[in-house]
């Protein structure tokens, strides 16, 4: 007799992003990545931490092929950065930056976040839907029809996420998401934050928030990853945190603080 074995298929979804051997020089000679190499599993919330001039901006700006050229491999959900696949990478990595008037051009909030679907292609109820469903999850639903200069700086930035969200990506990437936020912005973001399902990379300097938020952490100096691990024992890490000009708030005790990232 001859015995039947079923194949076992493997059906391990790829990672939301994959980084390796990324190395990037400007124009002008100047050398920001040296090499970087990470990945990032669906669902996962990671902080992307390190000194200004060590080459975060640059590596955010090839996850969506903004900027391209350099040496190395991104794949966002098992597919290439580059030419050929760059309307569904687009699609899939949402950036939000750091001032939400770079994203916020349209009379009217609804027209904001409706910009992107309908450049897609979508349009009449479906279109309307996908608007209604981002400002919901944002919290900005009563707000659709306000001129977004008439918000608040912590409003026009749940706006500019909506206006990602209304994309459906697998990928949020959030830059200094709780700068100038007063401290209830900051726990509403933080809250809305938590409750999306989507993957997420946030580029900060705030370390308690990358804490409170993110379980990982990675600290990118002079153009590589310096350290990839918890949050909290990465910010615990006195000698750590002085190699790469990383300080915490004066008080702040990582190892106090009971939380995702801890």
């Amino acid at each position: 007799m001859v015995a039947v074995t079923d194949a076992v298929t493997d059906v391990t979804p790829s990672p939301s992003l994959e980084v390796a051997g990324l190395a990037f020089a400007y124009p002008d000679g100047h050398q920001a990545l040296f090499g970087v190499d990470f990945s990032v599993a669906r669902g996962e919330r990671v902080a992307l931490l390190g000194p200004n001039g060590a080459g975060k901006t640059t590596l955010v700006l090839h996850l969506n092929g903004i900027l391209t050229g350099g040496t190395g491999t991104v794949k966002v959900a098992g597919l290439p950065v580059g030419r050929q696949h760059m309307a569904e990478i687009r699609r899939r990595v949402g950036i939000v930056f750091q001032d939400p008037d770079d994203q916020l051009f349209m009379p009217t909030v609804r027209e904001d976040v409706a910009f992107g679907p309908a450049a897609a292609g979508l349009k009449g109820p479906e279109l309307e839907e996908r608007v209604d469903r981002a400002l919901v999850q944002v919290g900005m639903a009563e707000f659709k029809d306000r001129p977004p200069h008439h918000l608040s700086f912590g409003q026009r930035r749940r706006v500019a996420v909506a206006t990602v969200l209304a994309m459906e990506p697998e990928i949020l990437v959030l830059d200094e998401p709780s700068s100038n936020l007063d401290p209830a912005s900051r726990r509403e973001l933080a809250d809305i934050l938590r409750s999306l399902d989507v993957t997420v990379l946030m580029v900060t300097h705030d370390l308690p928030y990358a804490l409170e938020l993110c379980p990982r952490s990675l600290v990118l100096s002079e153009g590589v990853i310096a350290a990839d691990g918890k949050t909290g024992e990465l910010l615990s890490d006195e000698e750590l945190m002085r190699a790469h000009r990383l300080e915490l708030p004066f008080g702040f005790d990582p190892r106090s603080v009971v939380g995702e990232g801890a």
